[in-house]
Protein backbone atom coordinates (compact mmCIF):
# COMPACT_ATOMS: atom_id res chain seq x y z
CA UNK A 1 0.00 0.00 0.00
CA UNK A 2 1.33 3.43 -0.92
CA UNK A 3 0.92 5.77 2.04
CA UNK A 4 2.76 8.82 0.78
CA UNK A 5 3.81 8.87 -2.86
CA UNK A 6 7.17 10.26 -3.81
CA UNK A 7 7.63 13.83 -4.94
CA UNK A 8 10.29 13.41 -7.58
CA UNK A 9 10.10 16.02 -10.33
CA UNK A 10 11.88 18.40 -7.96
CA UNK A 11 15.21 16.66 -8.64
CA UNK A 12 14.74 16.22 -12.35
CA UNK A 13 16.49 17.82 -15.28
CA UNK A 14 14.95 19.94 -17.98
CA UNK A 15 16.49 18.48 -21.12
CA UNK A 16 15.04 20.53 -23.96
CA UNK A 17 12.27 22.89 -24.94
CA UNK A 18 11.36 24.48 -28.22
CA UNK A 19 10.60 27.95 -26.83
CA UNK A 20 11.32 29.86 -23.64
CA UNK A 21 11.41 33.57 -24.24
CA UNK A 22 10.13 35.20 -21.04
CA UNK A 23 10.89 32.62 -18.33
CA UNK A 24 13.07 29.52 -18.50
CA UNK A 25 12.03 25.92 -17.99
CA UNK A 26 14.15 25.43 -14.88
CA UNK A 27 11.73 27.55 -12.84
CA UNK A 28 8.89 25.18 -13.77
CA UNK A 29 10.53 22.22 -11.99
CA UNK A 30 12.39 24.19 -9.35
CA UNK A 31 13.79 21.92 -6.63
CA UNK A 32 12.35 24.17 -3.95
CA UNK A 33 8.91 23.38 -2.54
CA UNK A 34 8.21 27.12 -2.48
CA UNK A 35 5.23 28.44 -4.38
CA UNK A 36 5.72 30.86 -7.29
CA UNK A 37 6.14 34.54 -6.47
CA UNK A 38 5.10 37.78 -8.14
CA UNK A 39 7.67 40.55 -8.65
CA UNK A 40 5.93 43.66 -9.90
CA UNK A 41 8.96 45.43 -11.37
CA UNK A 42 10.93 42.41 -12.66
CA UNK A 43 11.51 42.51 -16.42
CA UNK A 44 13.96 40.83 -18.80
CA UNK A 45 15.05 41.83 -22.29
CA UNK A 46 12.09 39.81 -23.60
CA UNK A 47 9.42 41.28 -21.33
CA UNK A 48 7.84 40.66 -17.92
CA UNK A 49 9.66 38.08 -15.77
CA UNK A 50 7.43 35.30 -14.50
CA UNK A 51 8.24 32.67 -11.89
CA UNK A 52 7.64 29.65 -14.11
CA UNK A 53 7.93 28.70 -17.77
CA UNK A 54 6.47 31.12 -20.32
CA UNK A 55 6.89 30.91 -24.08
CA UNK A 56 6.63 33.68 -26.65
CA UNK A 57 3.32 34.36 -28.37
CA UNK A 58 3.32 31.78 -31.13
CA UNK A 59 3.21 33.20 -34.66
CA UNK A 60 3.98 29.94 -36.49
CA UNK A 61 2.38 26.53 -36.95
CA UNK A 62 2.41 23.98 -34.13
CA UNK A 63 2.50 24.25 -30.34
CA UNK A 64 5.11 24.58 -27.60
CA UNK A 65 6.57 21.66 -25.65
CA UNK A 66 9.33 20.64 -23.23
CA UNK A 67 11.00 17.31 -22.48
CA UNK A 68 11.93 16.59 -18.86
CA UNK A 69 14.14 13.75 -17.63
CA UNK A 70 12.84 12.21 -14.43
CA UNK A 71 15.30 11.78 -11.59
CA UNK A 72 14.64 8.02 -11.54
CA UNK A 73 12.69 5.37 -13.43
CA UNK A 74 9.22 5.65 -11.92
CA UNK A 75 5.59 4.60 -11.94
CA UNK A 76 3.63 7.84 -12.16
CA UNK A 77 0.55 8.23 -9.97
CA UNK A 78 -0.41 11.84 -10.52
CA UNK A 79 0.46 15.40 -11.47
CA UNK A 80 0.07 18.86 -9.97
CA UNK A 81 -0.03 21.95 -12.19
CA UNK A 82 0.05 25.51 -10.86
CA UNK A 83 -0.58 28.55 -13.09
CA UNK A 84 0.07 30.98 -10.23
CA UNK A 85 0.20 34.64 -11.40
CA UNK A 86 -0.15 33.65 -15.06
CA UNK A 87 -3.45 35.51 -15.39
CA UNK A 88 -3.44 36.97 -18.90
CA UNK A 89 -0.70 34.73 -20.22
CA UNK A 90 -1.41 31.18 -19.00
CA UNK A 91 -1.46 28.27 -21.43
CA UNK A 92 -5.14 27.63 -22.29
CA UNK A 93 -4.61 23.87 -22.56
CA UNK A 94 -1.86 21.34 -21.87
CA UNK A 95 -1.10 17.62 -21.98
CA UNK A 96 1.59 15.34 -20.57
CA UNK A 97 3.17 12.38 -22.34
CA UNK A 98 5.68 9.92 -20.92
CA UNK A 99 8.65 8.17 -22.53
CA UNK A 100 7.67 6.37 -25.73
CA UNK A 101 5.14 9.24 -25.90
CA UNK A 102 2.24 7.44 -24.25
CA UNK A 103 -0.32 9.98 -23.07
CA UNK A 104 -0.60 10.35 -19.27
CA UNK A 105 -2.79 13.46 -19.26
CA UNK A 106 -4.80 14.12 -22.44
CA UNK A 107 -5.24 17.64 -23.79
CA UNK A 108 -6.90 19.44 -20.88
CA UNK A 109 -8.05 22.99 -20.30
CA UNK A 110 -6.02 25.04 -17.82
CA UNK A 111 -7.34 27.85 -15.63
CA UNK A 112 -5.64 31.25 -15.19
CA UNK A 113 -3.31 31.87 -12.28
CA UNK A 114 -5.72 33.57 -9.90
CA UNK A 115 -5.74 32.22 -6.35
CA UNK A 116 -9.09 30.49 -6.78
CA UNK A 117 -8.24 28.70 -10.04
CA UNK A 118 -4.46 28.26 -10.26
CA UNK A 119 -3.99 24.80 -8.67
CA UNK A 120 -5.02 21.62 -10.49
CA UNK A 121 -4.33 17.96 -9.74
CA UNK A 122 -4.49 15.06 -12.18
CA UNK A 123 -4.54 11.33 -11.44
CA UNK A 124 -2.64 8.81 -13.57
CA UNK A 125 -3.75 5.17 -13.86
CA UNK A 126 -0.65 4.03 -15.74
CA UNK A 127 1.29 1.14 -14.19
CA UNK A 128 4.19 1.36 -16.65
CA UNK A 129 7.64 2.62 -15.75
CA UNK A 130 8.82 5.89 -17.29
CA UNK A 131 12.04 7.88 -17.47
CA UNK A 132 10.96 11.05 -19.32
CA UNK A 133 7.99 13.38 -19.62
CA UNK A 134 6.92 15.68 -22.43
CA UNK A 135 4.85 18.70 -21.41
CA UNK A 136 2.79 20.18 -24.25
CA UNK A 137 1.28 23.68 -24.22
CA UNK A 138 -1.55 24.33 -26.67
CA UNK A 139 -0.61 26.55 -28.36
CA UNK A 140 1.66 28.64 -26.09
CA UNK A 141 1.67 30.54 -22.80
CA UNK A 142 2.91 29.88 -19.29
CA UNK A 143 2.79 27.51 -16.33
CA UNK A 144 4.35 28.30 -12.95
CA UNK A 145 4.98 24.83 -11.53
CA UNK A 146 4.77 21.18 -12.58
CA UNK A 147 5.06 18.35 -10.08
CA UNK A 148 4.89 14.61 -10.78
CA UNK A 149 4.14 12.07 -8.06
CA UNK A 150 4.76 8.34 -8.06
CA UNK A 151 6.89 5.38 -7.10
CA UNK A 152 10.61 5.31 -7.80
CA UNK A 153 11.74 1.96 -9.20
CA UNK A 154 15.40 1.55 -8.18
CA UNK A 155 18.07 -0.27 -10.08
CA UNK A 156 18.71 -3.70 -8.57
CA UNK A 157 22.04 -4.13 -6.78
CA UNK A 158 24.63 -5.81 -8.98
CA UNK A 159 24.77 -8.62 -6.42
CA UNK A 160 23.22 -9.31 -3.04
CA UNK A 161 26.48 -8.52 -1.27
CA UNK A 162 26.68 -4.99 -2.70
CA UNK A 163 26.69 -2.31 0.00
CA UNK A 164 24.14 0.44 -0.65
CA UNK A 165 22.23 3.17 1.16
CA UNK A 166 19.13 1.10 1.94
CA UNK A 167 16.89 4.10 2.69
CA UNK A 168 17.99 6.38 -0.18
CA UNK A 169 15.23 7.70 -2.40
CA UNK A 170 17.12 6.54 -5.46
CA UNK A 171 17.11 3.00 -4.01
CA UNK A 172 13.37 3.05 -3.34
CA UNK A 173 13.23 4.42 0.21
CA UNK A 174 10.00 6.20 1.18
CA UNK A 175 8.99 8.40 4.11
CA UNK A 176 5.70 6.89 5.27
CA UNK A 177 4.84 8.78 8.46
CA UNK A 178 6.19 11.60 10.63
CA UNK A 179 5.29 13.61 13.71
CA UNK A 180 6.06 17.13 12.50
CA UNK A 181 7.28 18.82 9.31
CA UNK A 182 6.73 22.49 10.09
CA UNK A 183 9.74 23.88 8.21
CA UNK A 184 10.89 20.97 6.02
CA UNK A 185 9.64 17.51 5.08
CA UNK A 186 11.56 14.42 6.30
CA UNK A 187 11.50 13.02 2.74
CA UNK A 188 14.34 15.48 2.08
CA UNK A 189 16.62 13.41 4.33
CA UNK A 190 16.90 10.58 1.79
CA UNK A 191 17.45 12.70 -1.33
CA UNK A 192 20.66 12.18 -3.27
CA UNK A 193 23.62 14.47 -2.75
CA UNK A 194 24.29 16.97 0.00
CA UNK A 195 21.64 19.42 1.13
CA UNK A 196 21.68 22.91 -0.37
CA UNK A 197 20.27 24.77 2.66
CA UNK A 198 18.11 24.32 5.75
CA UNK A 199 14.95 24.24 3.64
CA UNK A 200 16.40 21.19 1.85
CA UNK A 201 16.32 19.16 5.09
CA UNK A 202 13.84 18.11 7.77
CA UNK A 203 13.06 20.68 10.47
CA UNK A 204 10.28 20.56 13.05
CA UNK A 205 8.62 23.32 15.04
CA UNK A 206 9.83 24.01 18.57
CA UNK A 207 7.96 21.74 20.98
CA UNK A 208 5.58 23.73 23.17
CA UNK A 209 5.87 21.22 26.02
CA UNK A 210 9.56 21.93 26.60
CA UNK A 211 10.33 22.72 30.26
CA UNK A 212 11.01 26.28 31.44
CA UNK A 213 14.41 25.22 32.78
CA UNK A 214 16.45 22.77 30.69
CA UNK A 215 18.20 19.89 32.47
CA UNK A 216 20.94 17.58 31.15
CA UNK A 217 22.33 14.28 32.42
CA UNK A 218 25.95 13.38 33.19
CA UNK A 219 26.60 12.46 29.56
CA UNK A 220 25.34 15.82 28.33
CA UNK A 221 22.05 14.51 26.91
CA UNK A 222 19.11 16.85 27.36
CA UNK A 223 16.51 15.48 29.78
CA UNK A 224 13.21 15.94 28.01
CA UNK A 225 10.38 13.49 27.49
CA UNK A 226 9.16 14.86 24.17
CA UNK A 227 10.61 14.03 20.75
CA UNK A 228 9.85 14.10 17.02
CA UNK A 229 10.08 11.14 14.65
CA UNK A 230 9.88 9.99 11.04
CA UNK A 231 9.27 6.46 9.73
CA UNK A 232 10.85 5.24 6.49
CA UNK A 233 10.29 2.10 4.45
CA UNK A 234 13.61 0.84 3.07
CA UNK A 235 13.91 0.15 -0.63
CA UNK A 236 15.24 -3.31 0.20
CA UNK A 237 15.09 -5.40 3.34
CA UNK A 238 18.66 -5.50 4.59
CA UNK A 239 21.20 -5.35 7.40
CA UNK A 240 22.93 -2.12 8.39
CA UNK A 241 26.55 -1.49 9.35
CA UNK A 242 26.87 2.32 9.24
CA UNK A 243 24.50 5.24 9.88
CA UNK A 244 25.16 8.85 8.86
CA UNK A 245 23.34 11.86 10.32
CA UNK A 246 24.19 15.23 8.77
CA UNK A 247 23.22 18.50 10.50
CA UNK A 248 24.67 20.71 7.75
CA UNK A 249 23.28 24.29 7.91
CA UNK A 250 21.55 23.61 11.23
CA UNK A 251 23.55 25.63 13.75
CA UNK A 252 21.14 27.11 16.29
CA UNK A 253 18.33 24.70 15.56
CA UNK A 254 19.87 21.21 15.43
CA UNK A 255 18.45 18.44 17.66
CA UNK A 256 20.15 17.66 20.95
CA UNK A 257 20.28 13.94 20.17
CA UNK A 258 19.19 11.25 17.74
CA UNK A 259 18.14 7.61 18.07
CA UNK A 260 17.33 5.08 15.34
CA UNK A 261 14.99 2.11 15.69
CA UNK A 262 14.09 -0.61 13.21
CA UNK A 263 11.71 -3.46 12.57
CA UNK A 264 11.14 -6.28 10.11
CA UNK A 265 7.50 -5.85 9.18
CA UNK A 266 6.74 -6.00 5.44
CA UNK A 267 3.03 -5.65 6.30
CA UNK A 268 2.57 -2.56 8.49
CA UNK A 269 -1.16 -2.11 7.91
CA UNK A 270 -2.04 -2.94 11.51
CA UNK A 271 0.41 -0.31 12.85
CA UNK A 272 1.58 -2.71 15.59
CA UNK A 273 5.35 -2.71 15.13
CA UNK A 274 8.04 -4.28 17.27
CA UNK A 275 10.68 -1.55 17.23
CA UNK A 276 14.24 -2.48 18.22
CA UNK A 277 17.05 -0.03 18.90
CA UNK A 278 19.55 0.03 16.04
CA UNK A 279 21.46 3.13 17.16
CA UNK A 280 21.16 4.18 20.82
CA UNK A 281 20.78 7.85 21.73
CA UNK A 282 23.67 9.91 20.36
CA UNK A 283 24.55 13.53 21.12
CA UNK A 284 24.52 15.74 18.02
CA UNK A 285 26.59 18.78 17.07
CA UNK A 286 25.71 21.68 14.75
CA UNK A 287 26.58 21.78 11.05
CA UNK A 288 28.42 18.46 11.05
CA UNK A 289 28.34 14.99 9.49
CA UNK A 290 28.05 12.30 12.19
CA UNK A 291 29.08 8.73 11.28
CA UNK A 292 28.07 5.85 13.55
CA UNK A 293 29.19 2.22 13.43
CA UNK A 294 28.12 1.26 16.98
CA UNK A 295 25.08 -0.63 15.70
CA UNK A 296 23.23 -2.55 18.44
CA UNK A 297 20.88 -4.50 16.13
CA UNK A 298 21.85 -4.77 12.44
CA UNK A 299 18.62 -6.35 11.24
CA UNK A 300 17.35 -7.58 8.86
CA UNK A 301 15.23 -4.42 8.71
CA UNK A 302 12.33 -3.34 6.50
CA UNK A 303 11.40 -0.06 8.26
CA UNK A 304 13.29 2.43 10.41
CA UNK A 305 12.21 5.20 12.76
CA UNK A 306 14.46 8.24 13.24
CA UNK A 307 13.82 9.94 16.58
CA UNK A 308 15.21 13.41 17.31
CA UNK A 309 15.09 14.92 20.78
CA UNK A 310 13.47 17.26 21.50
CA UNK A 311 13.04 18.93 18.09
CA UNK A 312 15.06 20.74 15.41
CA UNK A 313 16.47 19.90 12.02
CA UNK A 314 18.81 17.56 10.17
CA UNK A 315 19.72 17.75 6.50
CA UNK A 316 20.54 14.18 5.38
CA UNK A 317 20.32 10.61 6.71
CA UNK A 318 22.11 7.55 5.31
CA UNK A 319 21.54 3.89 6.24
CA UNK A 320 24.41 1.89 4.76
CA UNK A 321 24.15 -1.87 4.57
CA UNK A 322 23.54 -4.95 2.45
CA UNK A 323 20.26 -6.07 0.84
CA UNK A 324 18.96 -9.46 1.97
CA UNK A 325 17.87 -10.23 -1.60
CA UNK A 326 17.13 -8.49 -4.89
CA UNK A 327 13.42 -8.01 -4.17
CA UNK A 328 12.44 -4.35 -4.03
CA UNK A 329 9.81 -3.54 -1.39
CA UNK A 330 6.64 -2.32 -3.15
CA UNK A 331 3.69 -1.51 -0.88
Amino acid sequence: MIIIIIFFVSINTAMSANKFEFSELTELISESDEEPVWQEDAYTEFGKWMDGWETRRRRSAGHDWAIIALGHRSIIKGFYVDTGYFTGNHAPRFSIQAARLAENVPQTELQPGYEATRRQNFHSTSTEQWTHLRLNLFPDGGIARLRAYGLIIPQKPREFAERIDLVAQQNGGVCEEYSNAHYGHPRNLIKSGNSSSMKDGWETARRLDRPPIIQIDDSGILQFSGSEWAIFRLGYVGTVDTIEVDTAYFRGNFPDSVKVEGTLAPDVANKILNWKIILPTQKLSPNRLHIYTNITWPGPVSHIRIIINPDGGISRFRFWGHPENENFQVN
